[in-house]
């Protein structure tokens, strides 16, 4: 068996690759592009929006920004909630420009219109608009003085614009389907469960206790990859191919079902480890435990479609059933530690099965 990376390096490690993976994976320099792109066009095209002012071009660029997101929907949700939140912010600024229209100095009127749009963000049901509220009150209060009406009407459609133009250009340049990126990240999942696994077989083996840190990493990593799959999952909305790729969906549900199950209980098989008794007497019980946690974490690691995987599956079940025919029958009417340590492990192969 190959010595097992410290947990700590294997950690630092893992997450040195997966920031790298993220700021330099394809899909994000393809978005990164495509905001790019759609931030020329919409500052190229400003000046011929109508109702709006060309002075104030620049929105548009931001109106891409806000609405560029890695799936269409997203970008479409994001976009008419800014668009929302600036509206609300552009009427609390207006609010506020009457206020100091009057013997109130303007102080005050900056006081109130940041009040009142921080309080108005807390709206849960505006999303990501609720950042732009008082954003767009203060500019209305600040920058809109001389003509409020003219600023707040090209301040609001030239950011539509924006949107517009970021959603058309993420929709009609290489439009984003996650499914096989999730897939990868499934199967980097599986690979960091299988070393998990690897190294509770030498703690097993040495009599020494399962490190918390590597805990903890499968928890992150198991968010991490949750997160991917559902963002995969929203990719297909709006999508022209998504009809398509339905069973590479479902196939990614499916895996991450079963990786969340074998995460759960592989943390709880390193908490019964570590509860297993130690000394000659349980010298021999150990290491058949951790051959059968070896041969969990190969069954665990068998790739989708290999035809050895049923024959890998039975291995672990066959060396699991050996530790339980070894396991000396107690008196007490309580449950042995062993046996604990069996029943999670079995729930990992279970877990572990082909996907019909």
């Amino acid at each position: 068996m190959n010595p097992a990376p410290h947990p700590r390096l294997a950690s630092l490690a893992a997450t040195a690759r997966t920031a790298s993976g993220e700021a330099f994976a394809v899909s994000r320099l393809l978005l990164a592009g495509k905001a790019a792109l759609a931030a020329a066009i919409a500052w190229y095209l400003a000046p011929y929006v109508p109702f709006a002012d060309d002075e104030y071009s620049y929105y548009a660029p931001l109106g891409v920004l806000v609405s560029m997101y890695p799936t269409i929907a997203d970008s479409a949700k994001a976009g008419l909630q800014a668009v929302g939140g600036l509206a609300i912010g552009i009427a609390i600024g207006l609010a506020g420009l009457w206020i100091v229209s009057g013997p109130s100095p303007r102080i005050l009127g900056v006081a109130i219109v940041v009040a009142v749009g921080v309080a108005i963000g807390g709206i849960r049901a505006v999303g990501t608009g609720r950042d732009w509220i008082a954003i767009a009150a203060l500019f209305v209060l600040l920058l809109g003085a001389n003509d409020a009406g003219g600023f707040s009407v090209s301040y609001l459609v030239t950011m539509a614009f924006g949107v517009v133009i970021g959603v058309a250009v993420n929709l009609a340049i290489v439009p984003p389907l996650y499914l096989r990126r999730a897939s990868t990240r499934l199967t980097q999942l599986r690979d960091a469960v299988s070393d998990r696994l690897e190294m509770l077989a030498a703690s097993v083996s040495d009599g020494t206790p399962a490190d918390a840190t590597a805990q903890r990493y499968l928890e992150e990593i198991l968010d991490a990859v949750s997160s991917d799959v559902r963002e995969a999952a929203r990719s297909r909305k709006a999508h022209p191919l998504a009809r398509r790729r339905r069973g590479a969906e479902q196939e990614n549900d499916g895996r991450l079902r079963a990786l969340h199950e074998t995460v759960r209980q592989t943390i709880e098989l390193a908490e019964g480890i570590d509860a297993l008794p130690v000394g000659p007497d349980a010298a021999r019980l150990r290491e058949a435990l951790s051959e059968a946690v070896i041969a969990t974490a190969r069954a665990v690691r068998v790739p989708l479609g290999d035809p050895d995987a049923a024959t890998i599956v039975s291995d672990a079940e066959a060396a699991l059933a050996r530790v339980v025919e070894a396991v000396p029958a107690r008196n007490d009417g309580r449950i042995s530690p062993w046996i604990r340590t069996a029943v999670d492990l079995g729930r990992i192969i279970e877990a572990a099965r082909p996907l019909e």
